[in-house]
């Protein structure tokens, strides 16, 4: 008879480790580039390590825009990376304006370095971090 406590570790082990569904929403932006010539057409693209979960729509001429997007991801875990993405929308090049890159711990808002503000919310397994 064989003792069943290594596969009970096991699976234990795996619980630790287990993924959990991370949900990306409330994401908007401040004080990003405007001018006579032209304002911001802004739009987000996120990530969650080398897994892309898909960008806002463009929000035109606004500096200060907010999406109502929501972007899921089931295999996420505390401690992965997750990558925020602010672009300018252009005919024919896409302007990156800045980048938030944070482990998945709470809420942030993140200074861009080019200019501006981005201001984000998740949830973690349906729990607010």
């Amino acid at each position: 008879m064989t003792s069943s406590l290594p596969l009970l570790l096991l699976a234990l082990c795996s619980l630790s480790a287990a993924e959990a569904q991370l949900t990306v929403f409330n994401l908007g932006t401040s004080d990003l580039p405007s001018g006579i010539v032209a304002t911001t057409d802004g739009y987000v693209k996120v990530f969650c390590g080398s897994a892309s979960l898909g960008e806002t729509s463009v929000r035109n001429n606004d500096p200060n825009p907010w999406w109502e997007e929501k972007f899921t991801y089931f295999q996420g875990q505390e401690n992965d990376v997750l990558r925020l993405e602010v672009h300018d929308s252009d005919i024919f090049f896409n302007d990156l304006l800045g980048v938030c890159q944070r482990q998945i711990k709470r809420e942030h808002d993140c200074f861009l370095k080019s200019a501006g503000l981005l201001h984000y919310s998740y949830t973690l397994n349906g729990n607010n971090q």
